[in-house]
């Protein structure tokens, strides 16, 4: 009898090991293709490869804190409940980060050589705050909201070091704005798989996704500090000012005169900056309105849940081909590039508001999606192209800081709205229209005054 049983154990055991080879193989074939890709094009060699990561895995933490608020302040309670608590949630987390926003870029600026910790100062802050939020979320008590505005500055500051820290770690064939287009893809592909992730989590209890950004943000505090030395490096660096005239208040050495200003490097960078901040406000005010819209008043006969997923769905899918666009538009004219973006989204807000529908809705998401990845960038592209390399570090994330004050507005603005669709299509659309009005003109001048010096040179 024992041989029998060890004679029928064995086939179960090459089955078990055959499937366990299986997947071990599968899965090492994954790591080495996503290696491969992450190091490609001199990523490897560079660092790049090390922030494309960092990011990843950075996206994937911010998805889960967002699945685990969203689960608890918006959907687990009614719509006239849900809408008392975003407004709370907004009163305290983002009118504070309002005023924070302006100093965030400026004191970033002082980390110049600390740039690897501020990163990890900004995982690991989050890390705990996601345990802290762990042991409240389920009632949503009070203590949740001044960790959830820890948390969204906590995000915000990484967010402006990484884009101070890409032009460091910049390969010497790759240009800026593909290596941003690959840092944001790694992004958004981590967010797509941390969110059902979350979504499972959730479903034992609504504290585990919270416990999963800790573990996930303390990796990251890990990868943080394996970025190269090279990120701490602020040699041959100065600060950049939004206006040209001040005086600076040191000189770099060796450098006689001004440090420039982002208007004294040209106009370029101004309007593509007002062009971007009008994108993001239309992105938060989306964010917001529709939240609340689709779920009292859904669409296309499907119930609130599916109407708003397929206007996230239709804005994440466009936000990922606009980004997969950038590299491929790369030479051509950035301004350009804004001013298109700019039309193609203020028509889409237009037909979105004249035919108030699922379709034209998540159109208009969409279009949002794709005219906010291409046109974030593009004013990338012009920082790199005019911005001198004394202050592009600094002109990052003095740009950034600005694009996230612009979206607190839009959202602040779309909470406030009545319920209505075609008026709130009618205020996205009069976000889009002040961009365009303000950016536009500039934009088109600044092209042709490039292209002119482009023949002049040639001539």
């Amino acid at each position: 009898m024992a041989r029998s049983d060890t004679v029928g154990q064995g086939p179960l055991r090459k089955a078990g090991g055959a499937l366990t080879n299986s997947v071990g193989r599968s899965a090492g074939a994954v790591r080495r293709r996503v290696r491969r890709s992450t190091h490609a094009g001199g990523a490897g060699e560079s660092g790049l490869a090390k922030l494309i990561e960092l990011h990843a895995v950075n996206s994937a933490g911010d998805m889960l804190i967002t699945v685990a608020l969203a689960s608890t302040v918006f959907f687990s309670v009614p719509s006239g409940q849900a809408r008392g608590r975003v407004a709370l949630y907004l009163l305290v987390t983002m009118a504070p980060f309002a005023l924070l926003a302006p100093v965030i870029g400026p004191l970033l600026d002082k980390l110049q050589h600390g740039r690897r910790a501020a990163m990890a100062m900004s995982m690991m802050a989050r890390a705990v705050l996601a345990w802290t939020m762990a042991g409240v979320v389920s009632t949503a008590g009070l203590g949740l909201y001044p960790a959830a505005l820890g948390v969204l500055v906590a995000s915000k500051a990484y967010g402006v070091v990484r884009s101070a820290v890409v032009p460091r770690l910049l390969p010497g064939r790759t240009t800026l704005v593909k290596a941003n287009s690959r840092v944001t893809l790694a992004g958004l592909l981590a967010t797509t798989i941390a969110a059902p992730v979350g979504a499972g989590l959730h479903k034992i209890g609504p504290q585990w996704p919270l416990y999963g950004a800790f573990a996930v943000f303390m990796t990251g505090a890990l990868l943080s500090m394996a970025l190269p030395h090279k990120v701490d490096s602020a040699r041959g660096e100065g600060k950049v000012r939004l206006s040209a005239d001040e005086e600076a208040p040191a000189e770099p050495a060796g450098i006689p005169g001004k440090k420039p200003g982002l208007l004294g490097v040209g106009s370029s960078v101004l309007h593509a900056l007002q062009g971007n901040a009008g994108l993001r406000a239309l992105s938060g005010f989306l964010t917001m309105f529709l939240a609340f819209m689709l779920r009292e008043h859904p669409l296309g006969g499907l119930s609130g849940p599916m109407s708003l997923g397929a206007v996230v769905i239709a804005a994440g899918a466009g936000n990922a081909l606009g980004t997969a666009l950038g590299a491929w538009l790369k030479s051509r004219g950035p301004e350009v590039i804004i001013a298109t973006v700019l039309i193609f989204a203020l028509s889409a807000a237009v037909c979105a508001a004249t035919w108030y529908s699922l379709f034209t809705v998540a159109g208009l998401a969409a279009v949002a999606g794709i005219s906010q990845a291409l046109a974030k960038l593009s004013l990338d592209a012009l920082i790199q192209r005019d911005v001198p390399e004394l202050v592009r570090t600094s002109a990052f994330a003095r740009s950034e800081t600005a694009l996230q004050l612009s979206w607190v507005v839009g959202g602040g603005l779309g909470i406030l709205l009545p319920l209505n669709g075609p008026l709130g299509m009618s205020v996205a659309a009069c976000l889009v229209l002040t961009a365009f009005l303000v950016a536009v003109r500039g934009l088109v001048g600044a092209a042709r005054r490039g292209g002119s010096s482009a023949k002049a040179r040639v001539a």
